[in-house]
This record gives structure tokens, sequence and C-alpha cells, in this order.
């Protein structure tokens, strides 16, 4: 039934955005790193922006106010005193109604939608349920504008009032041309994506690898926001990893880098959803254990097979200690650790997110499993990172996808006037 997603799993602090200043930060204009930066902290007084931005008080005033005529920040009510000047503090904060973005998760069953202010905050959301077969792009579209009309409708918004969009999917994703290389969503490979919405919707539009729009997420509003190094690896009917270094966003050269469900752990092993074989992602996602556990329970793999269906079952029989169903979790057990241990030796983070929304993944988080890569990395008997768990709803993907939307939309607006 279409109507408003699932709730968000994120943990929702004060303000939106990066905690830690990143390399580029710092060559962005001084009115752009105003803006950020009171954003990020939800509110602050001239004097906070002064040290935190290393600028004289006159430069921090003189800013702030050409960003209040601009209608980007406005004063809040006098808060506490100045102990040096004795005098109230004028606290500064994002005016909400400035802009809005939207930002979508595209799935094989679900898609959802978010429609965020311009402070970060969630002001609607929906989700849209969806035929699992594989589309053209013309035909994703058609789901994307219903999907954004039932999210304006649902707020009391025209599309007049979004100003960006952010659009998050499984697959090979260069982000930087909008192409989709590969998705299991599209019928074709090398779809121009990025450009056919823009052109439908007269909006920027920009696309990510949605495990990318997940550590989105975690950097602008979760545990990521004061961690300059962090992975984010999602488990779910795909294997995608999200990588943070120095408080930023890696995706590689060509932006289709971080491809973890791809890594190949057997040669010549199982046959996965890519076309190739022996991929981590054929021995520890959905479809791999549904195939598995189709065996297992003895199922046929048709079109009339409920796949979470199996699933659950699958995980009901390992928990009564069925030894066959129990071997098929066991076994994407110890590929998870290995994939894991390959994270910690090539990129050293200082935690890695776990996420993975189906309760039948519980089985695989056993502690046996970091036992396992405890074993498998040059650790010297202690767990290099710290592991996390958090088992995401849609939102906080669509979530992500507004955090990706706010900061090109951002990017544009500030790049802009420093050129007129």
């Amino acid at each position: 039934m279409d109507g408003e997603a699932d709730s968000t799993t994120i943990l929702v602090s004060d303000g939106c955005g990066p905690l830690l200043v990143d390399t580029l930060g710092q060559l962005k204009p001084l009115r752009q790193r105003v803006f950020e930066y009171v954003r990020a902290q939800s509110s602050a007084a001239r004097s906070d922006i002064s040290r935190a931005l290393e600028i004289s008080p006159g430069s921090a005033t003189t800013l702030t106010a050409d960003l209040i005529r601009a209608g980007l920040l406005r004063e809040m009510a006098e808060t506490e005193r100045d102990q040096t000047r004795g005098r109230p503090r004028v606290a500064l904060e994002i005016v909400p109604d400035a802009g809005f973005v939207i930002g979508i998760k595209l799935g094989d069953g679900v898609h959802t939608a978010v429609l965020a202010d311009f402070s970060g905050a969630m002001v609607s959301n929906a989700s849209m349920t969806v035929s699992r077969a594989v589309r053209p792009v013309t035909q994703m579209l058609d789901d994307v504008e219903a999907l954004m009309t039932l999210l304006l409708e649902k707020a009391g918004r025209g599309m007049e009032h979004v100003r960006g969009i952010g659009i998050g999917m499984a697959g090979l994703i260069d982000h930087t041309h909008g192409l989709v290389r590969w998705s299991p969503l599209l019928e074709a490979r090398d779809q121009p994506f990025g450009a056919a919405a823009e052109t439908r919707f007269a909006r920027p539009v920009v696309l990510e690898n949605d495990a990318n729009m997940l550590t989105l997420a975690e950097l602008w509003f979760g545990s990521g926001r004061a961690k300059s190094d962090f992975a984010v690896v999602t488990i779910e009917n795909g294997v995608g990893m999200g990588l943070v270094l120095n408080n930023e966003l890696y995706r590689g050269s060509f932006g289709m880098g971080l491809e973890l469900g791809h890594t190949k752990v057997q040669m010549e092993g199982a046959l996965c959803r890519c076309g190739q074989r022996g991929c981590l992602e054929a021995y520890i996602s959905d479809y791999a254990l549904v195939r598995e556990g189709a065996t297992a329970l003895n199922l046929s793999l048709d079109q009339n097979v409920n796949a979470r269906a199996v699933l659950e079952t699958l995980f009901k029989e390992a928990s009564a200690g069925n030894p066959a169903a129990e071997k098929i979790f066991k076994r994407a057990g110890r590929f998870l650790a290995l994939g894991l241990s390959n994270v910690v030796h090539l990129f050293d983070p200082a935690l890695i997110i776990l996420s993975g929304k189906r309760m039948t993944y519980d089985f695989m988080y056993a502690g046996e499993v970091l036992t396992d890569v405890q074993q498998l990395t040059l650790s010297r008997g202690q767990m290099p990172c710290q592991v996390e768990i958090h088992p995401h709803a849609d939102l906080d993907w669509a979530r992500g996808a507004t955090a990706r939307a706010l900061a090109q939309v951002t990017d544009m607006m500030f790049t802009a006037e420093a050129a007129g």
C-alpha cells in the first residue's frame, strides 16, 4: 500500500551535516562556510562563528548580515549572556523555508521519498510499492514522478518549492556524469538517468549508489557526524559499501569504487546477479540466502515463491537447530567476516556500521562473526575497529539522498553568487 514510509532509525541530533571540517571545505566561499557551520550546529552566535572559522568578529557580523538579507539566516530569541561583554548573545539559525529538496531511494519492491527543508529537517515522507520487474528509464521516471506528487501533496507544497532532487539506487553509478553504468533495477546498461531526470523535472538531479546515500545519512545525521573515517556495509538484496575518509565521502577515481559486494571471495564460485561468479554478494545477500534456503527447504524457485517468506522460514529453522539452515547462515557469516576483514585491511576505519533491516541477519551478526573478523586481520588479538549494527529503514536511505541534494544545491547557490 502506498503512503507513509517506515520510521527512520538514524539517530537525529541537533543540526545537520558533518561536524568536522574537511579539506575541500576550506576552499569554499567564506559565506558558504558560515552558512554550513550554522546548519551543522543547528544554531550559533556570531562569536561562535568567529572562533570556529577563525575570522574576525567584524567579518562574522558582515557575513551573517549578508546571509540574513539573502533570506538564508535569521536571528533567534535572545539566549544566554556573553560573559565577556555582559550583553545577550543572539543566536542565528537557518531559515527552513528558504528552500526544499527531495531525496529518493529506488528499490526493487518499494520506492521511498523524503521532503526536507533547508535546515535538513524532514518535512514529509512517502512510499510506493512497485513491481519487482526491471524496467526502462522512462518507466522508472514515471514511478519517481508519481512518488514525488504523493510526497508534495502530503506536505501541501508544489514543485516550485523544490530546489534539487537526490536519487539513490543499487548498482554502478557515475555520479559525475549522471550515468547508471549498471543497476539491477534497469533493463539496460550505461543509461543517462540523471540527464533524463533533469529534463523531466526541470530541477538539478544528483545520482548516487544507494550505499553512498546511506553513508551520507550517517555523515549528516547519524553516528558519523563527528568521525573522520568510517565505513557503512549494507546487506539486503545486494551488498554495498560506502566509505568516509578525512570526513569526505570517498568514491574512487571514476565514481564507481567500493563495490564490496562484487569483490571476489571464491574463484568460479556461486553465480552473482551481476553475471559474474564468486562475488561476496552471491553468498550473503538476500537473494543468495533465498537460493540456498529454497534448496534446504525443498522449494522451487519460481515467481510464486515469496522471497521474504523463505528468509523468515529459513531463520526460524536455523534458530530451532535445523542443521541445514544453520549451515547456510554460518557460511554466510564466515563470508561476511572475510569481507569485513578486507575492509579493515584496506582502509583501517575507526568504525564499521553494518546495515540490514531484515531480522534474518540477526543470526549472521552473532559474536562468532566478529571473532572471525579479528582472526582474519592483523590485529594481535584486539578488534581493530568499532563495529555497530544499525537496522536502517528505507527512510534513512532517502534522508541520505536529501543530504546529497542539499550539498549540491548549496554548492550551486554559493558558487553562482561568487561568480556573479
